[in-house]
């Protein structure tokens, strides 16, 4: 006996004639599912014959797109190479994407960098730009150059699947529906006696089901506190406002500094009363070293200006006062949570965002010693491949910016760390050595999940959640 929904499609169909599931969906007037559904049973029957059919093709994100519009990185760089040589020249010249380009063609042996200065090897040949075209057209590409532009991020591969269903027979029959469903009416009522029940087939496809997880990004964040802690971190907290003294003064940057005019800075029209007993030796400090061997800035250090609230810059505002408040050693403290700054929104930049900040206060500590710290947490959150380049920073010497390799981007610098200052540390009572750190969390979740734009983080993009494994491959 067939169900209704069987003797439906039947009603509409040609024998010997190959339908696609869409086609027989409008044919027959059902949903998808339903067309689905009673194929396959129809299959079991012998009326009809399914044959799915798989289609492999590569698209271009967003980056290809624009790489094939704008031009690759690398080929910017050595168009810029007829210009200057000079590396500073160069990187202002092209931006964020000078790592990329160098590290591209550093990796393909093309250049070499000697004394700040970047020499070309020979000239290459750009087949990326070639096999972008090709893909564009939807022409064949050599496989090679197809894992290259995948690791990339420029291509991605799309799996299409098509079922095909051929109808061998129709059937002659008097409709008589089966029971799909078991109501409370249809028992009370009693009319399902002497009726068939439609037999479920549990090789049919079905709709996938998307249980609930955490966002990415949180997962994330989860990761990093998890391996703090496990390191005998204590995890620590702060208020988003601040005052100017913690967030900047504290940390013995001059009052005249770049970083503390209105377009970096988020400021409150309020100010409030330092309530702390070290505020004179700060004070001292920036005007002329107090007794740290420093000769400070050699300017007025004003109260007011240490008194004005600002939304923080940095978490490093937390951490400082932290130590303030401990000033004995050990402690080891980390902090994650989100700071503001007068940024231009763009793929890398955001106005609001997250850092982790983490401190280490101890008697025998030394620059060694952070080095080996981030190195391990690096590695524990996947990046083999770390190196540390020297920094500048005003509360820290000497200071460095971690980076790490990642494949198709070069070397990517992930924020700052350094040994603080005694200009910081006297002044507020701390005893001993304070090894800190402050790195980006969304540039660090961006390498993580494969994503070349900051904001995407944040963007509701549902199938993009879907898609995104659970654990960690």
């Amino acid at each position: 006996m067939l169900s209704k929904i069987e003797a439906e499609v039947l009603r509409h169909v040609e024998v010997g004639r190959v339908y696609s599931l869409d086609e027989l969906s409008n044919i027959v007037g059902m949903s998808r599912d339903a067309v689905m559904k009673a194929v396959f049973l129809l299959q079991e029957k012998g009326y009809a014959e399914i044959s799915e059919i798989k289609k492999t093709r590569y698209i271009l994100t967003e980056e290809g797109k624009r790489y094939l519009r704008d031009g690759f990185p690398e080929e910017k760089l050595i168009k810029m190479l007829s210009q200057t040589d000079r590396i500073d020249e160069l990187k202002s010249m092209l931006g964020d994407e000078f790592q990329i380009a160098v590290g591209w063609l550093r990796k393909n042996n093309v250049l070499e960098i000697k004394e700040g200065k970047i020499r070309l090897k020979y000239e290459p040949e750009f087949v990326e730009r070639t096999a972008l075209k090709k893909i564009e057209r939807g022409e064949p590409v050599e496989e090679k150059l197809v894992q290259i532009l995948q690791k990339r991020k420029l291509v991605e591969k799309v799996e299409e699947k098509s079922l095909l269903i051929k109808f061998n027979k129709k059937a002659e029959f008097d409709l008589k529906e089966a029971i799909a469903d078991l109501t409370p009416e249809t028992i009370i009522s009693g009319s399902w006696k002497g009726r068939e029940f439609v037999k479920y087939d549990i090789k049919i496809p079905s709709a996938e089901i998307y249980g609930g997880k955490s966002h990415p990004y949180e997962r994330i964040i989860r990761e990093c506190r998890k391996i703090f802690l496990e390191m005998g971190f204590r995890e620590i907290k702060g208020n988003y406002v601040q005052l100017s003294f913690w967030n900047f003064d504290a940390l013995f940057q001059p009052q005249d500094h770049p970083a503390r005019d209105m377009q970096d800075t988020f400021y409150l029209d309020r100010y409030e009363e330092i309530d702390y007993e070290n505020v004179e030796k700060v004070k001292e400090t920036h005007e002329n070293g107090w007794n740290t061997g420093s000769t400070g800035w050699k300017g007025v250090w004003d109260l007011r200006k240490a008194q004005q609230l600002v939304l923080r810059t940095h978490t490093t505002a937390t951490t400082i006062k932290y130590l303030a408040m401990n000033p004995e050693p050990p402690q080891k403290a980390f902090c994650i949570d989100r700071v503001y700054r007068r940024e231009s929104i763009d793929a890398t930049h955001l106005p609001e965002f997250d850092q982790l900040e983490g401190v280490v206060l101890d008697r025998n500590v030394g620059f060694k010693h952070l080095l080996g710290l981030l190195k391990t947490f690096f590695s524990k959150m996947g990046f083999e491949d770390v190196r540390f380049r020297p920094g500048y920073f005003p509360y820290t010497e000497p200071s460095v910016e971690p980076e790490v390799y990642v494949d198709g981007l070069g070397w990517v610098e992930l924020g700052g760390a350094g040994v603080f200052r005694k200009e910081v540390t006297e002044p507020l009572g701390i005893k001993g050595k304070v090894l800190a750190w402050g790195l980006g969390i969304g540039r660090l979740a961006m390498l993580r999940v494969g994503l070349k734009d900051l904001r995407n983080l944040y963007l509701p993009d549902i199938n993009w959640l879907r898609s995104l494994p659970v654990v960690k491959r």
